[in-house]
């Protein structure tokens, strides 16, 4: 498949059409003036929708991190979402309450969510793993709930282990490595050299970009498992640096591609590859939902917004939650209604769509639950390229060349 075109174009023919328009939540752009409810954290009250975030918080660094995770990951990006939910609200009287679960270490997320179906708690926000995500789902099999999925990118949950009531607002890994191949071959690279961590996610990353190298016509002229530990977070030179500064020698490859989901070594390898070749991957250039460099589309008002509530930079997580909040907000606004015989069933008509900053409404796929959407490619200083890359054209929406077709999908809901 041959792409010719650059990727400005891209960017115009997306920002050029009717739905880049409106990126904003319907009611809302900018805050509530300082001082009013909306401002001050969410509190249950008779008449509001319970939303409830289930997540574990990020433990505190046992050193100087400069790259540690905020604790309150993926949950800052929920309590933005239930303003914005309010805020779109007052004109539909509407309101809307998160229930923060923060799960201690061993805590079993189940029990915790059937307590909370129990008090008619009906939609629920994940950033747990994919176990326990089928754990949670299995375990309200029958109930009344929507279970949105922010945090596990694992293509088995939208293939063979999917769930009828389960939906995804994180982009599957088959859609970040395909955001990848698309740029890759925009731009001529078809020479991969892979690199496999040793972890199972990593070697899932690895399957998906196999998996799209071959979808998009690029060749793997070589692979090599990582077998050096965590060079990254390594302090000073020792024996095994050396080693891998030879680790890459003798390939042909336009590009190497490193599968480190850990984030144990893959910032090691940039600049230390015997030839001069790029990077990308779960590190240097990444597929990815949202970055502190993204301004189109009405971003950078999100971005600032995040940063006057929280004090920090938004990350994906914390994007992917907001996301999944929003969900629920914007149907119940759409149908003016939020019960959950009414939500259920319209989030995979073609009715609905999320205004979400990315240019396009999203929208999710009726065969898997996954929200489509487009996948921006950056580096750490700057964005890069938006995918679906122009050219690479599908019957439906182009954002379906992103991850696992109908046609191919091995999800049976039940």
């Amino acid at each position: 498949m041959r792409v010719s075109l650059p990727f400005l174009i891209a960017l115009a023919a997306l920002a050029g059409s009717p739905a880049a328009l409106a990126q904003e939540p319907k009611a809302a752009t900018g805050e509530p003036p300082p001082g009013s409810p909306m401002t001050q954290p969410a509190q249950a009250g008779s008449g509001d929708t319970p939303i409830a975030m289930l997540y574990r918080p990020v433990p505190a660094p046992s050193s100087y991190d400069a790259e540690a995770e905020p604790e309150d990951l993926g949950v800052a990006g929920a309590r933005m979402a239930v303003k914005d939910n309010n805020t779109t609200g007052r004109f539909t009287k509407q309101t809307y309450a998160l229930d923060e679960v923060a799960l201690e270490p061993g805590q079993d997320p189940v029990a915790a969510a059937k307590a909370l179906a129990a008090k008619g708690v009906h939609y629920f926000a994940l950033t747990l793993p994919a176990e326990e995500v089928l754990a949670v789902a299995d375990a309200l099999k029958g109930e009344d709930v929507v279970i949105l999925n922010a945090g596990a990118p694992d293509d088995r949950l939208r293939g063979a282990d999917c769930r009828a009531n389960v939906f995804h607002t994180i982009p599957s890994r088959a859609m970040q490595t395909d955001a990848l191949a698309q740029y890759m071959t925009l731009m001529r690279w078809r020479k991969i050299f892979l690199i496999v961590g040793p972890s199972e996610r990593d070697k899932a990353y690895a399957d998906a970009l196999r998996n799209s190298a071959k979808k998009f016509g690029l060749k793997i002229t070589a692979e090599k498992p990582w077998t050096f530990g965590p060079l990254a977070k390594a302090r000073g030179d020792t024996p095994t640096r050396a080693e891998a500064m030879v680790f890459t020698r003798g390939l042909d490859y336009d590009m190497a591609i490193v599968a480190d989901e850990e984030g144990d070594w893959g910032d090691y390898v940039p600049f230390r590859t015997v030839d001069p070749r790029p990077v990308a991957g779960t590190q240097g250039l990444i597929a990815t939902t949202w970055h502190p460099t993204l301004e189109t589309w009405g971003a950078a008002q999100a971005q600032n917004r995040f940063r006057r509530q929280t004090g920090r930079l938004m990350r994906p997580l914390d994007y992917q939650a907001w996301a999944a909040i929003r969900t629920i907000g914007e149907a119940a606004t759409q149908k003016k209604s939020a019960e959950i015989g009414v939500i259920r069933p319209y989030l995979t008509t073609p009715e609905f769509s999320l205004p979400a900053y990315k240019g396009v409404a999203l929208t999710y796929r009726p065969w898997d639950r996954q929200l489509r959407q487009p996948v921006i490619v950056v580096q750490p200083k700057a964005m890069v390229s938006v995918a679906p890359e122009q050219g690479f054209i599908h019957q439906r929406t182009p954002l379906d060349t992103l991850g696992t077709d109908e046609p191919e999908t091995a999800c049976k809901l039940r």
